[in-house]
């Protein structure tokens, strides 16, 4: 016999192209026609101002990421803690279905979050565990 797989709610769906100094972040709602993007600098104040903006959408919000370096644990941590669940895109898959949704090799930090926004949608992503963080969630995930 077969489980059942319930339909979730249609979630927001938040791509983040991680760099050393700031990210490109492109936030596509269910229901909504445009996608809002947003820079967010390594800073604790954009941090915050990225975790408002997010908790402000109503459904389950997934965010998708690329691990650049070490450069992604700050916001990572930051977003999972406030309850956010967080997927991995693996760099590799990333640079292959840009150049295949994109025909070429070039890269800009805007195209990369649409192909991971794009990732996003089909599935091909990890969940993204930080074993220290985990300790100090708080609330339930949103």
């Amino acid at each position: 016999m077969t489980k059942d797989n319930p339909i979730l709610a249609p979630a927001t769906l938040v791509a983040i192209d991680i760099a050393k100094y700031r990210h490109e972040v492109l936030i596509e709602a269910p229901g909504r026609a445009r996608r809002r993007r947003l820079t967010v600098l390594s800073t604790k104040a954009d941090y915050d101002r990225l975790v408002e903006a997010l908790a402000a959408y109503t459904g389950p919000v997934l965010i998708g990421l690329e691990a650049t370096g070490d450069y992604h644990r700050g916001l990572a941590y930051h977003l999972l803690s406030a309850g956010f669940e967080l997927r991995l895109v693996s760099s590799v898959a990333l640079a292959r279905t840009r150049e295949a949704l994109h025909n070429g090799w070039d890269k800009n930090d805007p195209k990369d979050a649409q192909v991971i926004l794009h990732m996003l949608r089909i599935g091909a992503t990890q969940r993204y565990v930080d074993r220290e963080c985990q300790e100090f969630r708080v609330g339930p995930l949103r």
